[in-house]
């Protein structure tokens, strides 16, 4: 999967708090910009593979249809 997130990036104090805004839960802190940008990476990957596991688990028992989607926004 390829994709392009929104990152929102804020200074408070020494560190940088950054997190995705359009995804729930992908956030995360770091002394340098680019520490957050790989820490938002990392995080991204994290919640989706999460996601999917949950996913799955919830309707391994159950007759879905699963597919793709594309939006351009």
């Amino acid at each position: 999967m390829k994709g392009e997130f929104t990152t929102v990036i804020e200074k408070r104090g020494k560190w940088y708090v950054g997190y995705i805004e359009e995804i729930s839960g992908v956030n995360t802190q770091g002394r340098t910009l680019k520490e957050v940008e790989e820490n938002l990476k990392e995080a991204l990957i994290l919640i989706i593979e999460a996601n999917r596991e949950l996913t799955r688990n919830s309707i391994e028992s159950h007759d879905v249809i699963r597919g793709t989607i594309a939006a351009e926004i």
